[in-house]
């Protein structure tokens, strides 16, 4: 008899989110369904008002890629006004997007994924004197010494979690699958996990703080502006410029000391399921490109990562992005309509429709009808994946060398075949390859702005005549997020905004199904899966977080109506009270 499982929330995530499955009697998933269970409102608030502005209402989305979003609504603007930024303000903004996806990628791996491949209770019964030995086994395979592995910090390590354990609470741990079948490591290698899980607190603190070198603040940065940057002073100081590097440089170090050989560990030791392709999904892959490499406009500039779209994993041929070809459809969202819409005609018009009846107790999404938040992008009426395995793999098809080489490197040192990227196994790793390559261009990326300012330009603005640009407008910015393709489109009309739409990462991998009843990039990715013990799916867990979910991102929509949904009063001395 089949099993209808929810798991509601999926946690360590940005947002909301519902996942339901449908397994049969082998324990493999026959439905899977994705539902954003939230929403809120940015686009709708930014109507009528000064385009200029629009950037920091933007960030908003948020709390996590807030600099990004930013950018993208900085750059729409730019494109509508037909402005092009100075080469130092290309740089920072590459330094801040830099710097962002570096941050969230570690985090991402250690602190929201990491534990669906590491069992913390195991890592109590390793040998630390092994765990040494095994720690630099992995690390070799990159020609490294591995990261602050030593027999006195893998014991200090574990009388630091026995303790939690002993008290009989987790804190941090806690509400885990611990001892599922579903986990793969030994206890050393656990250790080895555990250990940089800590470590990595102390090191995406030191990145944030380098965000706020040239951003102001971290998260919600204030420097970038319609045509340029601020932070002038900055760019100016040698001295900020080499603590950005030197932050940029920790992060490179533990990127290749513990990031990349635990990426190699947790794929040899899961093997079996990355040949297997489990997780694999769609198989559609689109990147829009991220990284200007000159000074001309964003959408002709040439790109550390290329845009292009390829389909079926096929690796021969990529196909050139056309931003006209993008569309969302309703039909199985919580809005008005059905019809698809390109973000510049685009409409958001709640609709929500609820779930089905409870049965035992639980109320299930009416998956025949509406059943998310969040709306299902098209490109060229194709379901896509994007996020780091989409940049990669366009990279290769593209033919790109410096993406193709760390790619192959990888591959190689890990002695595994290019199938195996397609696979919750190969999106995981295809974070870490990034992050390596990421490091070593932002350091570059520091030593060329150096050379530029040092050289006698100082220019970070570019200026513009608002009265003449802006009377009737409409623009694109369209880059990458650290999950994948971020566009922000506006439309503008006697000065102000008529119209904002935007279709981030987490719309298209998290979306509903279609029109046509096609399945969205998480939805794809489960079907197919075997999950040990449906009573602790920790195999969904692990494919979803492969992800990086970021759902408050992927719903923008506010109550139109005026209705008052909550009066809070805020009590200086003592805190916020509904």
């Amino acid at each position: 008899m089949s099993k209808h499982v929810v798991i509601d929330p999926i946690t360590r995530i940005e947002g909301h989110l519902r996942i339901e499955a449908v397994i049969d009697d082998n324990n493999v998933i026959q439905e899977a369904y994705s539902s954003s269970t939230m929403f809120r409102g940015i686009e709708e608030i930014l109507k009528g008002r000064d385009p200029r502005d629009c950037g920091l209402l933007a960030m908003r989305i948020c709390g996590v890629c807030t600099g990004t979003h930013y950018q993208r609504s900085i750059e729409a603007v730019e494109h509508a006004f037909g402005v092009t930024i100075p080469k130092n303000a290309r740089l920072v903004r590459n330094l801040m997007q830099g710097g962002l996806y570096i941050h969230d990628h570690i985090v991402h791996f250690y602190h929201l994924h990491a534990l669906d491949w590491v069992d913390i209770t195991k890592a109590l019964e390793a040998d630390p004197k092994k765990t040494v030995e095994e720690a630099q086994k992995w690390a070799k395979l990159s020609g490294q010494r591995p990261w602050n592995a030593s027999e006195d910090n893998y014991a200090a390590v574990q009388e630091r979690v026995a303790k939690y354990v002993k008290q009989g609470r987790l804190g941090i741990f806690g509400n885990a699958y611990w001892g599922s079948k579903a986990y793969k490591l030994t206890p050393e290698q656990n250790l080895i996990g555990l250990s940089h899980y800590l470590d990595a607190l102390e090191l995406q603190r030191e990145v944030a703080k380098a965000q706020a070198i040239f951003g102001g603040k971290n998260p919600h940065p204030q420097s970038i502006v319609v045509g340029g940057v601020t932070c002038v002073q900055d760019i100016k100081n040698p001295v900020r410029v080499a603590e950005f590097k030197d932050i940029i440089q920790r992060a490179l170090k533990f990127t290749k000391q513990a990031y990349l050989p635990d990426v190699y560990m947790a794929g040899t030791m899961y093997a079996d399921e990355a040949l297997a392709g489990v997780g694999g999904g769609l198989g559609n892959f689109m990147s829009y490109g991220d990284f200007n490499l000159d000074d001309l406009p964003f959408y002709d500039s040439a790109k550390l990562f290329p845009s292009g779209v390829v389909m079926n994993k096929d690796l021969s041929k990529v196909y050139d992005l056309d931003q006209t070809k993008i569309t969302e459809d309703v039909t199985h969202a919580w809005y008005e309509g059905t019809t698809n819409k390109h973000p510049y005609d685009g409409v958001t018009n709640p609709n929500y429709t609820g779930f089905k009846e409870k049965k035992d107790g639980i109320a299930y999404l009416d998956t025949d009808k509406k059943y998310s938040w969040i709306k299902s992008p098209l490109y060229d009426d194709e379901r896509m994946e994007v996020g780091p395995l989409a940049r990669m793999v366009v990279g290769v098809a593209r033919g790109d060398e410096r993406i193709t080489k760390y790619v192959t490197t990888f591959l190689k040192n890990g002695n595994l075949p290019t199938k195996v990227l397609f696979s919750t196994v190969g999106r995981t790793a295809a974070r870490a390859i990034e992050t390596e390559l990421m490091c070593e261009e932002v350091i570059n990326w520091c030593d060329e702005l150096a050379a530029n300012v040092a050289s006698g330009d100082l220019s970070t603005w570019t200026e513009f005549d608002f009265d003449k640009v802006a009377k009737d407008a409409q623009g694109y910015g369209m880059a990458e997020a650290p999950r994948g393709g971020l566009g922000h489109w506006v439309k503008i009309k006697d000065g102000k905004v008529m119209n904002y739409q935007a279709v981030v990462p987490s719309t298209w991998n998290a979306a509903p199904k279609d029109y046509k009843g096609r399945l969205g990039a998480y939805e794809a990715s489960l079907v197919g899966t075997k999950v040990v013990n449906p009573d602790e799916p920790l195999e969904i867990i692990r494919t979803v977080h492969s992800f990086d979910p970021c759902i408050a991102c992927a719903v923008h929509i506010v109550d139109t109506n005026g209705k008052e949904l909550a009066v809070y009063k805020v009590d200086p001395l003592g805190g916020c009270r509904a």
